[in-house]
């Protein structure tokens, strides 16, 4: 059994954050799982586009408001209290935070922890990951 305190996670180094957002990885791919989960804030006024290409996402807004945008339809969705949304097709799209927006996320593969996003808006493979750390080493 897991056990973990989000005030805990958000002290400790599975607390990522960026300028847009701040994610505290509550589960991660060490944890076995076959999935992450994460509590995550995304904040008022950004845009953040994303593109998860190696990864598969739900999430729930748990507090605030704004839109996402689906750029392959060019639909644009609410974004409220209660909503889920899920980028079963490694959709690309853009979140637009009225206010500041907290939301439970859950990521399949697993992410391991020190992911942030790339230029493209996507967190990479976790084989790019290793291979990117025996260049540096």
């Amino acid at each position: 059994m897991i056990v973990r305190k989000l005030q805990d996670v958000r002290k400790s180094d599975r607390n990522v954050k960026s300028a847009q957002w701040e994610s505290a990885r509550l589960l991660l791919k060490d944890d076995s799982m076959g999935f992450s989960f994460h509590i995550t804030t995304m904040y008022a006024g950004e845009e953040i586009h994303m593109h998860y290409q190696n990864h598969l996402e739900a999430v729930l807004v748990l507090k605030g408001n704004g839109t996402i945008e689906d750029l392959g339809t060019g639909i644009t969705h609410q974004l409220a209290s209660g909503v889920m949304y899920a980028l079963n097709a490694h959709d690309k799209h853009i979140v637009r935070p009225q206010t500041d927006i907290l939301c439970a996320c859950v990521f399949n593969p697993p992410v391991t922890g020190k992911e942030v996003h790339d230029e493209s808006g996507a967190y990479p493979a976790e084989a790019d990951m290793i291979r990117e750390a025996a260049l540096t080493n």
